[in-house]
């Protein structure tokens, strides 16, 4: 016979409770006795939809129960694998006890619940999800081709979500904030202006096809840019590397101020720069 809490868990979650199968119970216990998980991948919960939820709990309680573990660090405490809204949801809406599975499960085990039940759902970030899989990566040995298998979305998906971990601070931010979709996110990656046309795109209201056309202009202006340099600083450029057999780079600003920049390849490069630099001068 089918287990209807399984199914009602979803595929993903189903699967897993299957791993733990033997181990699993069903109960009613406090909400003052659970305690979220360090491992929740979901940092923040948007206010209207869990006021949503709050008032359908109130009209019909707690359909699907929580899924939940002991916890390891405090006496008496169960930690939250998945269902962390409802939880916080049931509080709202003053309950005092909450339907439960509890299962067996280690801390592998209860990262996967919850990246799986918050992936399913949609209910993450692009950044919130790009950290759960960094924590398999890094925290229990996934690589990147068993996050995929795992999750059920293609290698593609995970590197691009990967990589938006690489955005700077302040960027990661907007995203957080939902300012920036995951579309918009993708196209600032490896932008050395990222964070200026992150503001254009949020002050402008830019679709993501708008948005990768102002990356286009801004590319070829920078483009033209280089090409129109000052002939006589091309040519000292070039000089400079016949000398050294080094790429030099001259940026020459209005005050005739700037800078000398030469860019090297390897070791054997730079000691041959500097011993050009000592023989000389």
């Amino acid at each position: 016979m089918n287990n209807p809490l399984k199914r009602g868990l979803g595929r993903g979650l189903s699967s897993l409770i299957g791993d733990v199968g033997p181990n699993l119970s069903n109960n009613k216990i406090s909400i003052s006795s659970i305690v979220r998980s360090k491992y929740q991948p979901r940092k923040s919960f948007n206010k209207i939809s869990l006021e949503e939820l709050t008032s359908s709990i109130k009209e019909r309680g707690i359909i699907q129960p929580i899924v939940v573990r002991k916890s390891n660090d405090q006496n008496n405490k169960f930690e939250i694998i998945a269902g962390e809204r409802r939880w916080l949801a049931a509080q709202n809406a003053g309950l005092h006890e909450v339907p439960v599975v509890v299962v067996e499960a280690d801390d592998l085990k209860s990262l996967e619940f919850a990246i799986v039940e918050n992936v399913q759902r949609n209910d993450l970030n692009p950044i919130e999800e790009a950290e759960g899989y960094k924590r398999l990566i890094d925290e229990f040995s996934y690589d990147q081709e068993k996050v995929a298998k795992f999750i059920g979305k293609s290698r593609a998906h995970i590197t691009n979500c990967l990589r938006l971990l690489s955005l700077p601070k302040d960027v990661i931010i907007l995203i957080k904030e939902e300012k920036l979709s995951q579309g918009h996110a993708k196209i600032l990656v490896g932008l050395e202006n990222s964070l200026f046309i992150a503001k254009k795109i949020i002050e402008k209201k830019l679709s993501v096809r708008q948005s990768e056309t102002l990356v286009r202009s801004l590319k070829s202006t920078k483009k033209l840019k280089s090409i129109i340099k000052d002939p006589n600083l091309r040519d000292l450029e070039v000089n400079l590397q016949d000398k050294t057999g080094i790429k030099a780079f001259i940026k020459n600003k209005k005050n005739n101020s700037g800078f000398l920049t030469f860019e090297y390849k390897d070791l054997d490069q730079l000691n041959r720069l500097i011993m050009v630099i000592k023989a000389n001068y």
